[in-house]
């Protein structure tokens, strides 16, 4: 075969034919290394592959649910729920007051000068919960104390140059969690509640020791025994510690569904969680994780995490996370008659259901609007 540039049996040199120019190599090749083949340019109009890392982003993006859409309603739970059409929501998440015999605070405390005269005050204010009991809980007849503002103990402490600091523990919020009788107060609301489910819903209902076990007698009369799914304890280990007896660390949530057999549970949608003995198991079992047990360790909203509204005894986002992917589907819609700090709501929205949250404090409806800005209100 002829070289290059030359044509067989002519001496006389010919020019290369007209092409795009061949691509040097950029670095020289060391001996014996394999020669990189150049790289042609796209031609014009093709498509140019993306990064992996833009791919991959963008995929992740789209696999998200659609934000869900929130309604938050402020009245009175019974009132609201009887204005509601029959079987109407997958699921209805319930956390009343649990009747703990004191009255539930929200407080914020301030700091200032002292000695700085009045108009130059520069507070710095936290909300502060009484502990993880009846949280996001309220009800017309026990908030005679809702919007009781008072000022509490002051504090007086000396700091750099001799200035004196003033603390001021401030009342914003705060109910009365006790009842004559508990059962009149539940018992028409979980009523209700039964008549709202839809025949593939689920209850959850949220107590503490108090009131769990009057409670299930009281869900066995309105769903039926055969209708009783599960008890899980939710297990904490935060606040004091008698020395007395056994420290409570723990709720219950009573979950009762409308058919037997017939209800929705999202077994793979639930996130899972370490084995307790991992070396007990499998390779491939540690790294896939296991199914939650009816004992979920969680730990309470910590003080100072972006969950927290200051809301008295406010629930965290995981519990409710896990009770929404399991027990509805994306589209559905969820019911909360004691929103509290639409907890409830943030979750749902988040994976993409509607939900509807009821309160009757003007306070919980504040901290569901600030929490939740793309809700609407109304009152009911």
């Amino acid at each position: 075969m002829a070289a290059q540039g030359s044509v067989s049996g002519s001496s006389e040199p010919v020019a290369a034919p007209a092409g795009p120019p061949v691509a040097e190599p950029v670095e020289a090749t060391t001996a014996g290394s394999p020669v990189a083949e150049p790289v042609e340019a796209p031609a014009a109009g093709s498509p140019v592959a993306e990064p992996v890392e833009a791919t991959t982003a963008r995929t992740a993006a789209s696999t998200q649910p659609a934000l869900g859409a929130v309604e938050i309603v402020h009245g009175e739970a019974l009132d609201v729920a009887r204005t509601l059409p029959d079987a109407s929501f997958t699921l209805v998440y319930l956390d009343p007051p649990f009747n703990t015999g004191r009255t539930q605070e929200r407080h914020a405390v301030s700091s200032r000068r002292a000695d700085r005269p009045a108009g130059t005050i520069q507070a710095d204010r936290a909300g502060a919960g009484s502990g993880p009991e009846s949280a996001d809980a309220s009800d017309s007849s026990l908030n005679s104390a809702v919007g009781k503002a008072a000022t509490g103990a002051r504090e007086i402490n000396h700091g750099f140059h001799g200035h004196r600091y003033e603390r001021v523990r401030e009342l914003l919020h705060a109910y009365d969690d006790r009842f004559d009788d508990y059962g009149d107060f539940l018992m028409p609301r979980l009523e209700e509640a039964w008549r709202l489910l839809a025949d593939d819903g689920t209850l959850y209902l949220h107590l503490d020791y108090r009131e769990a076990h009057y409670a299930k007698v009281m869900l066995d009369a309105v769903f039926g025994r055969d209708c009783f799914l599960n008890e899980i304890i939710w297990a904490y280990d935060y606040g004091a510690k008698p020395r007395t007896r056994w420290p409570t660390k723990h709720d219950t949530i009573l979950v009762y569904v409308k058919t037997p057999g017939g209800h929705v549970f999202n077994v793979d949608d639930v996130e899972r969680e370490p084995y307790m003995a991992p070396s007990l198991v499998s390779a491939a079992k540690r790294e896939r994780g296991k199914l939650p047990t009816d004992v979920w360790w969680h730990t309470i909203v910590p003080t100072t995490g972006r969950e927290k509204t200051g809301y008295p005894t406010q629930k965290p986002e995981g519990i409710l996370r896990r009770i929404v992917q399991a027990s509805s589907r994306p589209g559905d819609r969820v019911l909360d008659l004691f929103a509290g700090s639409g907890t409830t709501g943030a979750v749902a929205a988040a994976l993409g259901r509607d939900a509807l949250l009821v309160d009757v404090s003007p306070e919980a409806v504040r901290v569901m609007r600030q929490r939740l800005p793309h809700a609407t209100v109304r009152e009911g």
